[in-house]
Protein backbone atom coordinates (compact mmCIF):
# COMPACT_ATOMS: atom_id res chain seq x y z
CA UNK A 1 0.00 0.00 0.00
CA UNK A 2 1.09 3.41 -0.71
CA UNK A 3 -0.52 6.22 0.88
CA UNK A 4 -0.56 9.86 0.24
CA UNK A 5 2.62 11.68 2.65
CA UNK A 6 3.53 15.24 2.63
CA UNK A 7 7.02 16.84 3.48
CA UNK A 8 5.88 20.15 3.64
CA UNK A 9 3.09 21.54 5.59
CA UNK A 10 1.06 24.83 5.68
CA UNK A 11 2.33 28.04 7.81
CA UNK A 12 -0.39 30.88 7.09
CA UNK A 13 -0.79 29.56 3.43
CA UNK A 14 2.95 29.33 3.30
CA UNK A 15 4.60 25.87 2.60
CA UNK A 16 7.35 24.77 5.00
CA UNK A 17 9.44 21.99 4.59
CA UNK A 18 8.94 19.45 7.32
CA UNK A 19 12.01 18.08 8.97
CA UNK A 20 12.23 15.71 12.26
CA UNK A 21 8.91 14.66 13.65
CA UNK A 22 9.13 14.71 17.83
CA UNK A 23 5.99 13.49 19.57
CA UNK A 24 5.64 12.97 23.41
CA UNK A 25 3.82 10.15 25.54
CA UNK A 26 1.80 10.61 28.16
CA UNK A 27 2.12 14.48 29.06
CA UNK A 28 -1.79 14.28 30.46
CA UNK A 29 -2.23 12.26 33.61
CA UNK A 30 -5.76 11.65 32.90
CA UNK A 31 -4.80 9.39 29.13
CA UNK A 32 -1.71 8.06 31.20
CA UNK A 33 -4.37 6.78 33.63
CA UNK A 34 -6.54 5.31 31.20
CA UNK A 35 -3.86 3.26 29.52
CA UNK A 36 -2.70 1.71 32.66
CA UNK A 37 0.61 4.04 32.58
CA UNK A 38 2.20 5.81 35.51
CA UNK A 39 2.94 9.59 34.34
CA UNK A 40 6.59 10.07 33.69
CA UNK A 41 8.84 11.91 35.68
CA UNK A 42 10.50 13.36 32.77
CA UNK A 43 9.07 14.09 29.00
CA UNK A 44 8.88 10.52 27.16
CA UNK A 45 10.21 11.38 23.77
CA UNK A 46 9.66 9.21 20.61
CA UNK A 47 10.36 9.77 16.45
CA UNK A 48 7.77 9.20 13.84
CA UNK A 49 9.51 8.84 10.61
CA UNK A 50 8.89 11.92 8.18
CA UNK A 51 6.83 10.13 5.76
CA UNK A 52 4.39 9.70 8.53
CA UNK A 53 3.27 13.17 7.55
CA UNK A 54 -0.12 13.87 6.13
CA UNK A 55 -2.41 16.60 5.60
CA UNK A 56 -4.53 14.81 2.82
CA UNK A 57 -8.44 14.67 3.96
CA UNK A 58 -8.23 10.72 3.10
CA UNK A 59 -6.41 8.35 5.71
CA UNK A 60 -5.51 4.76 4.70
CA UNK A 61 -4.87 2.60 7.41
CA UNK A 62 -1.99 0.15 7.36
CA UNK A 63 -2.41 -3.51 5.39
CA UNK A 64 -2.83 -5.74 8.98
CA UNK A 65 -3.70 -2.99 11.34
CA UNK A 66 -7.26 -3.67 13.08
CA UNK A 67 -6.98 -1.55 15.92
CA UNK A 68 -5.59 1.67 15.06
CA UNK A 69 -6.31 4.33 17.95
CA UNK A 70 -6.49 8.35 17.07
CA UNK A 71 -5.08 10.46 20.21
CA UNK A 72 -4.95 14.44 19.15
CA UNK A 73 -2.60 16.50 20.08
CA UNK A 74 -1.52 20.26 20.12
CA UNK A 75 1.64 20.50 17.37
CA UNK A 76 4.12 22.83 17.45
CA UNK A 77 6.22 23.95 13.92
CA UNK A 78 9.91 24.85 15.08
CA UNK A 79 10.80 28.10 13.48
CA UNK A 80 14.83 28.69 13.97
CA UNK A 81 17.75 25.85 14.62
CA UNK A 82 18.40 25.91 18.65
CA UNK A 83 20.14 23.95 20.88
CA UNK A 84 19.89 26.52 24.40
CA UNK A 85 16.53 27.43 25.37
CA UNK A 86 15.09 28.66 28.90
CA UNK A 87 11.68 28.57 29.94
CA UNK A 88 11.27 32.28 29.18
CA UNK A 89 12.41 32.35 25.46
CA UNK A 90 11.20 29.06 24.48
CA UNK A 91 7.90 29.74 22.94
CA UNK A 92 10.49 32.50 20.73
CA UNK A 93 11.58 29.49 19.22
CA UNK A 94 8.17 28.00 17.66
CA UNK A 95 6.59 29.61 14.21
CA UNK A 96 3.35 28.04 14.42
CA UNK A 97 0.44 25.79 16.16
CA UNK A 98 -1.97 23.24 14.11
CA UNK A 99 -3.94 20.54 15.62
CA UNK A 100 -2.64 16.92 14.75
CA UNK A 101 -3.37 13.18 15.02
CA UNK A 102 -0.86 10.87 16.70
CA UNK A 103 -2.22 7.49 14.93
CA UNK A 104 -1.63 4.07 16.58
CA UNK A 105 -1.98 0.81 16.06
CA UNK A 106 -2.17 -0.16 19.89
CA UNK A 107 -1.52 -3.77 19.22
CA UNK A 108 2.01 -3.22 17.69
CA UNK A 109 2.70 -1.02 19.93
CA UNK A 110 1.92 -2.91 22.95
CA UNK A 111 3.86 -6.12 21.44
CA UNK A 112 6.53 -3.98 20.94
CA UNK A 113 6.55 -2.82 24.40
CA UNK A 114 6.05 -6.34 25.77
CA UNK A 115 9.46 -7.48 24.16
CA UNK A 116 11.22 -4.17 25.14
CA UNK A 117 11.61 -3.11 21.79
CA UNK A 118 11.30 0.38 20.16
CA UNK A 119 7.77 1.22 19.19
CA UNK A 120 8.36 2.26 15.26
CA UNK A 121 5.89 0.12 13.52
CA UNK A 122 3.06 1.10 15.58
CA UNK A 123 3.47 4.48 15.59
CA UNK A 124 5.93 5.50 12.30
CA UNK A 125 4.00 3.77 9.78
CA UNK A 126 2.11 6.10 6.29
CA UNK A 127 0.00 8.68 7.41
CA UNK A 128 0.50 8.15 11.49
CA UNK A 129 1.03 11.70 11.89
CA UNK A 130 -1.61 13.51 10.68
CA UNK A 131 -1.80 17.70 10.61
CA UNK A 132 -3.82 20.45 10.32
CA UNK A 133 -2.78 23.47 8.51
CA UNK A 134 -0.87 26.26 11.05
CA UNK A 135 -1.50 29.34 12.45
CA UNK A 136 0.95 31.71 13.34
CA UNK A 137 3.08 31.42 16.88
CA UNK A 138 1.01 34.79 17.60
CA UNK A 139 -2.15 32.16 18.28
CA UNK A 140 -0.69 30.68 21.66
CA UNK A 141 -2.59 33.21 24.09
CA UNK A 142 -5.87 32.17 22.19
CA UNK A 143 -4.92 28.62 22.13
CA UNK A 144 -4.00 28.60 25.99
CA UNK A 145 -7.82 29.96 26.75
CA UNK A 146 -9.46 27.66 24.62
CA UNK A 147 -7.37 24.65 23.76
CA UNK A 148 -8.19 21.96 20.77
CA UNK A 149 -11.21 19.58 20.37
CA UNK A 150 -11.45 16.37 18.24
CA UNK A 151 -15.65 15.19 16.61
CA UNK A 152 -15.69 11.90 15.92
CA UNK A 153 -18.49 10.87 13.52
CA UNK A 154 -20.45 14.23 14.89
CA UNK A 155 -19.97 13.45 18.94
CA UNK A 156 -17.06 15.43 20.90
CA UNK A 157 -14.40 12.44 22.17
CA UNK A 158 -11.25 14.50 23.43
CA UNK A 159 -10.92 17.74 24.41
CA UNK A 160 -7.04 19.45 25.34
CA UNK A 161 -6.45 21.76 27.68
CA UNK A 162 -2.72 23.28 27.74
CA UNK A 163 -3.21 23.60 31.38
CA UNK A 164 -3.42 20.09 32.18
CA UNK A 165 -0.37 18.84 30.60
CA UNK A 166 1.97 17.56 32.94
CA UNK A 167 4.83 18.95 30.87
CA UNK A 168 4.13 22.38 29.77
CA UNK A 169 5.03 23.46 26.22
CA UNK A 170 8.33 25.30 27.28
CA UNK A 171 9.55 22.26 29.50
CA UNK A 172 8.99 20.06 26.21
CA UNK A 173 10.37 22.57 23.99
CA UNK A 174 13.57 23.22 26.17
CA UNK A 175 14.07 19.35 26.93
CA UNK A 176 13.96 18.82 22.76
CA UNK A 177 16.33 21.81 22.57
CA UNK A 178 18.96 20.31 25.58
CA UNK A 179 19.04 16.72 24.28
CA UNK A 180 18.51 16.65 20.13
CA UNK A 181 18.63 20.13 19.18
CA UNK A 182 15.67 21.78 16.99
CA UNK A 183 16.13 22.72 13.74
CA UNK A 184 13.66 25.13 11.80
CA UNK A 185 11.07 22.76 10.40
CA UNK A 186 10.73 20.21 12.98
CA UNK A 187 7.30 18.98 14.31
CA UNK A 188 6.26 18.22 18.07
CA UNK A 189 3.48 16.81 18.97
CA UNK A 190 2.93 17.43 22.03
CA UNK A 191 1.10 14.57 23.67
CA UNK A 192 -3.08 13.34 23.88
CA UNK A 193 -5.57 13.69 26.47
CA UNK A 194 -8.11 11.30 27.72
CA UNK A 195 -10.63 9.72 25.42
CA UNK A 196 -8.12 8.01 22.88
CA UNK A 197 -10.09 5.35 20.66
CA UNK A 198 -10.05 2.93 17.81
CA UNK A 199 -11.12 3.93 14.26
CA UNK A 200 -13.06 2.11 11.84
CA UNK A 201 -13.22 2.05 8.02
CA UNK A 202 -15.24 5.02 6.81
CA UNK A 203 -14.83 7.24 10.36
CA UNK A 204 -15.09 10.87 9.78
CA UNK A 205 -12.53 13.00 12.58
CA UNK A 206 -12.65 16.70 12.72
CA UNK A 207 -10.03 18.61 14.79
CA UNK A 208 -10.39 22.14 15.62
CA UNK A 209 -7.49 24.19 17.13
CA UNK A 210 -9.16 27.35 19.50
CA UNK A 211 -11.32 27.82 16.23
CA UNK A 212 -8.70 29.07 14.28
CA UNK A 213 -7.23 26.13 12.38
CA UNK A 214 -9.57 22.59 11.85
CA UNK A 215 -8.86 19.86 9.88
CA UNK A 216 -11.26 16.73 8.92
CA UNK A 217 -10.11 13.18 8.19
CA UNK A 218 -11.94 10.23 6.50
CA UNK A 219 -10.70 6.67 7.17
CA UNK A 220 -10.59 5.36 4.08
CA UNK A 221 -13.26 2.19 3.48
Amino acid sequence: MKGTTMTAVSLEGRPVRANNIFCIGRNYAAHAAELGNAAPAAPLVFLKPNCALNTAPVVRLPPGADNVHYETELVLLIGRDTDALTPENAADAVAGYAVGLDLTERSWQKQAQAAGLPWTKGKGFRQAACVSDFVGAHALDTIRAHGFTLTLNGQIRQRGELRNMIFPVETLLCTLAADYGLQAGDLVFTGTPEGVGALSAGDVLELDLAGLVSARFEIAR
